[in-house]
C-alpha cells in the first residue's frame, strides 16, 4: 500500500498518542498486546503439539519400527525365510527378528508388570546405545545372564546396576501336578531411558537367545521389525509382502498400531488451533473499536483535509495503515515472544511447579519426560498472515466511516 508523504505523515501522527488521546492510545496499545498474545499462543501451543507429535513417533517408531511381521499364534517357525523375503522388498530397509512376550518382575519383594524384549545386540545398540544412563551394553551377551531395563521400571522395582531381578513365565514345563511357572534370575547390566514413560517403565531387554529359552520358544521368533524408506508409505511399500505372506503372518504398521494416539493428537491440534485463534479475532476486535474511537476524535482534522483537498482513497488509506500497523507490530511481538517462550519452555515449566508446587509435566500421563517442541515454518507464516488479514479487515470499516465524512456537515458550526 503506497502512502504519499503527507499520508505517511498523517498515518504516523495518528499512531502517537496527542494531547487528549491517551485513552485512545491505551485502547490501541491493548490492541496491540491482544494481537501479541494471540499469536504467542498459538506458535507455542502448535510447536508443542507438533513436538509432541514428533517426539511419540520417533520413541515408538524407534523401538517398534514402521511394522512388524506377526507370526499366527505368536510365533514365526520359518522366520528366517521371511527376514530373506522382507529384505528383498522394494524400499525396506532392515528386517529385524525378535522376541517379545509381557510377563512379570520382582526384586527385593517388588514385583512389576514388563514387556521383555529378546533381540540381537547388534539390533539393539541403535535403539538405546545412546540412551544408557548406567551400566554398559557390552556384557549383555547370550548366556550372560544380564538384561538392560528401563529407568522408570528400575526406580519402580527400586533395583540398579548389579542387582538380580527374577522374570516369572506362567507357561512353564508341565507336571504332574500341573504347569510350574518358570522363574529365572538375571542381573541387571544396564539402565537406559528412552525418553517415552509406557517404555521406560516396562521394557526389559535381553539376548534374542537368552529370551527364546526363558519363554521355552525353541528357535522360533514372535515377530519380525521391518523399517522402511518412508513411514508415511509404509502400506504400499509392504503391500508385496504382505501378499506373500497371507495366511502364515500378518503385517500391521505403526498406523495401526497407534491409530487412536495419533488420531487424538490431530484432533487436539486442530480443536486448539481453532480455539486459540479465537484470542487474535477477539484483538482484531479491540483494533476496530480503536480505529473508530479515532475517526470519531479526529472527525475535525478529517474534514479539514478533505477541504484542502485530500481524497476519499487518501484518508482510507491512511486510517488502514494505522490499524495495520498496530497488527503488524502486534504479530511481530508475538513471534519474538512466542520463540523467547518456546526456548526456555523447560525453564519454565520447572518455574510453575516450583511456584505452585504442582506437577504439570507427569510423564507417566504425557508419556514424554520432558515438554517437546517443533516448530513449523509453514504454520508460522499462516499464523502471522492470518494476523494480518485478520488486522487489515478490521480497517476497512472504520477507514470507510473516515473517507465517507462530509466536511460541510461537520465544519458548518465551526
Amino acid at each position: 500500500m503506497l502512502l504519499s508523504r503527507y499520508e505517511r505523515m498523517i498515518a504516523r501522527r495518528y499512531l502517537l498518542p496527542g494531547k487528549g488521546e491517551a485513552f485512545i492510545f491505551l485502547v490501541a496499545s491493548i490492541s496491540l498486546v491482544a494481537v501479541m498474545l494471540g499469536v504467542a499462543a498459538l506458535v507455542i501451543v502448535m510447536s508443542v503439539m507438533n513436538g509432541f507429535r514428533a517426539e511419540l513417533f520417533d520413541k515408538i517408531v524407534g523401538l517398534n519400527g514402521h511394522a512388524v511381521i506377526q507370526g499366527v499364534g505368536g510365533r514365526l517357525p520359518d522366520w528366517r525365510e521371511i527376514v530373506a523375503e522382507a529384505r528383498k522388498t522394494p524400499g525396506v530397509t532392515s528386517a529385524t527378528p525378535m522376541v517379545e512376550q509381557p510377563l512379570a518382575a520382582t526384586y527385593n519383594g517388588r514385583a512389576e508388570g514388563v514387556l521383555v524384549r529378546g533381540v540381537r545386540l547388534a539390533d539393539v545398540k541403535p535403539v538405546i546405545g545412546d540412551k544408557l544412563v548406567m551400566g554398559t551394553l557390552a556384557g549383555i551377551t547370550p548366556g550372560s545372564g544380564r538384561i538392560a531395563i528401563g529407568s522408570r521400571l528400575a526406580e519402580a522395582l527400586g533395583a540398579q546396576v548389579g542387582s538380580e531381578i527374577s522374570l516369572f513365565n506362567p507357561q512353564g514345563q508341565a507336571t504332574p501336578f500341573g504347569t510350574v511357572p518358570r522363574i529365572v534370575n538375571y542381573t541387571v547390566g544396564a539402565i537406559f531411558e528412552i525418553g517415552l514413560y509406557d517404555y521406560d517403565k516396562a521394557y526389559v531387554i535381553m539376548p534374542i537367545e537368552d529370551a527364546q529359552t526363558l519363554l521355552l520358544l525353541g528357535d522360533n521368533v514372535s515377530q519380525i521389525e521391518l523399517q522402511t524408506v518412508d513411514p508415511d508409505k509404509v502400506a504400499p511399500i509392504l503391500a508385496p509382502l504382505a501378499d506373500r505372506l497371507r495366511g502364515g503372518a500378518v503385517i500391521a504398521d505403526w498406523r495401526s498400531m497407534n491409530a487412536q494416539l495419533f488420531q487424538a493428537l490431530e484432533v487436539e491440534r486442530v480443536a486448539m488451533f481453532t480455539v486459540l485463534s479465537i484470542i487474535i479475532l477477539v484483538a482484531v476486535f479491540n483494533i476496530l473499536s480503536s480505529l473508530i474511537m479515532l475517526v470519531r476524535a479526529k472527525t475535525r482534522d478529517i474534514a479539514i483535509l478533505r477541504t484542502m483537498g485530500a481524497t476519499r482513497v487518501g484518508l482510507m488509506r491512511i486510517f488502514m495503515v494505522v490499524g495495520t500497523t498496530i497488527g503488524a507490530l502486534g504479530t511481530l511481538a508475538g513471534l519474538v515472544l512466542g520463540f523467547v517462550f518456546l526456548f526456555y519452555r523447560q525453564a519454565v515449566v520447572n518455574l510453575v511447579q516450583l511456584v505452585t508446587g504442582q506437577n504439570l509435566w507427569d510423564p507417566s500421563i504425557r508419556y514424554l519426560t520432558e515438554l517437546p517442541s517443533k516448530p513449523d515454518p509453514v504454520e508460522i507464516v499462516i499464523i502471522a498472515l492470518m494476523a494480518l488479514v485478520f488486522s487489515f479487515l478490521a480497517t476497512l470499516y472504520p477507514a470507510w466511516k473516515a473517507a465517507s465524512t462530509d466536511p460541510v456537515q461537520v465544519l458548518r458550526y465551526e
